[in-house]
């Protein structure tokens, strides 16, 4: 068989088992096992066609993309994606993309501190796009502050291992964007592929998932600047709520969309 005939019976086998993209993961599935553009790939051996069949049960069976990849595509960057660390997924991108257009307008050296980081996406991605930006990422759970730190390192971000919520005392009143991606999840059903994540890094806590991020927003008015800029990640039916607790503690605060034009960040000042 081709690669295109694989795909083509992979795609049914995963549109089959409830899978929203199934073209695009058999496409991602087999451009893995060729290793290389399906365009530029010779036809599959006989084992890489069964590697890639193995993969494709194994995402039918709701196993995350990334974990059968191992790696994360995030912005410019490419992470591993390792069992026990929560796996950073594309609305985060437009959280990271508000970030930095944060720092950047703060000057030339911004003081950017990521709180409950996990991998380390946002944190790196700012590192990367914003030159000159000191960063700072903050994780509490031991495994992904030791992946985090792995990641960071080459992109000079200073992970700490703390909680977010009385994290960088010695931060107070200094730092010009604070941005966010903590657990905001209700108790709710979510996507098996969700449950695959470290469940400290998806329950916000709370009826409605803001325990934490409620928090976290306090915290963020304690270390920001005058001025600084909160980017906080929540569940398209969290934004007035947040926006209000914002509010409340003297923020200016609005709600930012995702590409489908759903409301998904906080941006307080």
């Amino acid at each position: 068989m081709t690669w295109r005939e694989l795909q083509r019976r992979a795609a049914l086998i995963l549109a089959a088992a409830g899978i929203e993209t199934p073209e695009a993961d058999a496409r991602w599935l087999a451009e893995h096992v060729a290793s290389a553009h399906l365009v530029l790939a010779p036809d599959p051996t006989d084992g890489q066609a069964d590697e890639f069949l193995r993969l494709v049960d194994a995402r039918a069976q709701r196993v995350p993309l990334q974990h059968l990849t191992g790696v994360m595509h995030f912005r410019n960057v490419t992470l591993p994606a390792e069992p026990g660390v929560f796996i950073v997924r594309p609305e985060t991108e437009i959280v990271a993309g508000a970030a930095i257009d944060a720092a950047r307008a703060a000057g030339p050296s911004p003081l950017v501190l990521d709180l409950c980081t996990g991998s380390g996406a946002i944190a790196i991605a700012i590192a990367d796009e914003v030159p000159g930006a000191r960063v700072i990422a903050v994780e509490l759970d031991e495994a992904a502050y030791a992946a985090a730190r792995r990641n960071a390192e080459p992109y000079g971000v200073e992970v700490r291992q703390g909680d977010a919520r009385t994290a960088c005392e010695d931060l107070l009143g200094t730092v010009d964007v604070v941005v966010s991606n903590p657990p905001y999840v209700p108790p709710s059903q979510v996507p098996a592929e969700v449950m695959a994540d470290p469940q400290i890094a998806l329950w916000g806590g709370g009826s409605d998932g803001l325990d934490l991020p409620r928090a976290l927003v306090a915290r963020a008015r304690l270390l920001l600047r005058p001025g600084g800029v909160l980017i906080m990640e929540h569940d398209e039916t969290q934004g007035p709520a947040l926006v209000e607790c914002a509010a409340g503690l003297g923020m200016t605060a609005t709600t930012g969309a995702d590409l489908a034009g759903r409301p998904r960040y906080l941006h307080a000042v």
